[in-house]
């Protein structure tokens, strides 16, 4: 059966896969970002499948135009996947008040910016799946430059754990998958010349089979997806 999703940070790495993932599996998806072009680009791959919206989720009136449109998907939401985010990586002496607020905004408040106007078009047995990061993981190795970025996910984590008791009554389940270093253009923005173990390819197909299956199994789960020892 068909399902439709809602993926932010689509224009490009994980997000694009995920959507270009589900679509291929005859999924309906919503893909939202900021960049018109590359969600165009994105729009192409599956016409059939990929509806796009460039949208800043930070913004109420923005996400109020997004939630209209997505109502005339008349059969409501199964999934959405908080994938937007970005990375500023500087030490901990060197943030600024706007980093962090930029961090935060990024990396939080669009998921639960988007999260909470969606409600009203989720169906029962929804999945929301946040994607949030090793350095959020409790207990996991933490490194220099990454403070404001793993303070964020780490929010984003123990959101997911409130929507799931929250949304329990609805039987709409939510997870938070804690990724590891995977080669995107943002990893490489922020830390030059690396190369990480995972391909943006196999972590979207990854992700896009764990928001179709996953609620089977989990809710309101913190989740590491990473190679490397998370202590």
């Amino acid at each position: 059966m068909s399902k439709f999703a809602v993926v932010t940070g689509a224009s490009r790495g994980i997000g694009f896969e995920i959507c270009t993932t589900l679509a291929s599996k005859e999924h309906h998806v919503m893909g939202v970002a900021r960049s018109q072009d590359k969600l165009a680009t994105l729009e192409e791959q599956y016409p059939e499948y990929i509806y796009t919206m460039p949208v800043d989720l930070t913004d109420e009136q923005a996400v109020a135009k997004l939630t209209k449109r997505i109502e005339e998907y008349k059969n409501g939401v199964d999934i959405i996947i908080n994938n937007a985010g970005a990375l500023i990586n500087k030490s901990f002496s060197e943030l600024s008040l706007s980093d962090w607020r930029a961090q935060i905004e990024s990396n939080l408040i669009t998921a639960v910016n988007l999260t909470q106007q969606l409600l009203p078009s989720l169906n029962e047995s929804a999945h929301i799946v946040n994607i949030s990061s090793m350095g959020g993981f409790q207990g996991s190795a933490k490194f220099p430059g990454l403070a404001a970025y793993s303070v964020s996910k780490g929010a984003l984590s123990t959101l997911t754990e409130c929507l799931a008791v929250e949304l329990s009554d609805q039987n709409i389940k939510a997870n938070a998958l804690c990724l590891g270093a995977v080669q995107t253009e943002m990893l490489e923005q922020a830390f030059p010349g690396i190369e990480a173990p995972v391909s943006a390819k196999k972590m979207g197909d990854y992700i896009a089979d764990f928001a179709l299956n996953g609620s089977e199994l989990y809710n309101g789960k913190i989740l590491p997806v990473a190679l490397e020892d998370p202590e």
